[in-house]
């Protein structure tokens, strides 16, 4: 397995928008790992391994709109997705026994990709094998109170 495992977030932002959520076909997450589950949708199950740096990186499928990293939040271990869209509550995941790692991501102190900023982090070796950790992706898609959208429903399992 290799150092470093790339997930690319592509959001069609004027749907995402349009429909308030992430859902519906408006998220695709893609890794470059060859045992991920569930490729191209939000769903993405990234298989790492302790120490691997993990970078995600946003494109936006339409030209007029640009798509953020708002954060990368990881919910307790075994947690359930929370409903996303317009009317789901933030933090609604439910808490399980097996903590969530400790190391959260961070945005890379602006290193640009193509102009786009890239978030990473390192695979913390306390996690669990064969648990998913599931994670809340949030991107920012313009200004405004709707601006930020997330979904809670791609992990990293450790194999």
């Amino acid at each position: 397995m290799s150092d470093r495992i790339s997930i690319v977030v592509m959001v069609d932002a004027v749907g995402a928008l349009s429909d308030r959520t992430l859902h519906n076909g408006n998220l695709s997450l893609v890794d470059d790992g060859p045992a991920s589950r569930h490729q191209g949708t939000p769903d993405l199950v990234t298989v790492v391994s302790p120490g691997q740096i993990v970078q995600w990186t946003p494109i936006h499928v339409d030209v007029q709109t640009p798509v953020e990293i708002q954060a990368i939040e990881f919910l307790p271990a075994g947690a359930v997705p929370a409903p996303a869209g317009p009317d789901a509550a933030p933090g609604t995941a439910a808490p399980a026994a097996v903590p969530a790692p400790t190391v959260d991501a961070t945005d890379s102190g602006g290193h640009e990709n193509y102009d786009l900023l890239v978030w990473e982090g390192v695979v913390p070796y306390g996690m669990t094998p064969g648990v998913p950790y599931r994670y809340r992706l949030s991107v920012r898609l313009h200004e405004g109170p709707n601006a930020v959208l997330h979904v809670d429903s791609p992990a990293l399992l450790r194999v």
